[in-house]
């Protein structure tokens, strides 16, 4: 048999040299959480607001485009359970979160 036809034994899924390692974290190893919120959670805030939000309002604070404010209002909001109000005034359309009660 030459050397190059001989197989190698198969690498383990582990990390071999971290034998008995702790699989704890340490004070040092911990994850930091985002002191910022979501930029969901920023635009349910904004619609929070008494007066609500308007689109370009929306999409100024989160940097995404129109149709994407528009999709997080219809989808992701509605989902977490929230109602969304469009009212149009003086032809500025403003969304806001119907508050409960």
């Amino acid at each position: 048999m030459t050397p190059s036809s001989r197989k190698r034994p198969a690498k383990s899924g582990g990390n071999a040299s971290k034998v008995g390692a702790s699989k704890t974290r340490g004070p040092a190893e911990t994850v930091p959480t985002s002191a910022q919120p979501s930029k969901l959670g920023q635009v349910a805030a904004m619609l929070r607001r008494p007066n609500g939000a308007t689109l370009a309002d929306l999409v100024t604070a989160t940097g995404w485009q129109a149709h994407s404010v528009r999709g997080a209002l219809a989808g992701s909001l509605k989902k977490k359970g929230y109602i969304i109000i469009s009212e149009k005034t003086d032809s500025v359309r403003r969304y806001r979160i119907e508050s409960a009660g």
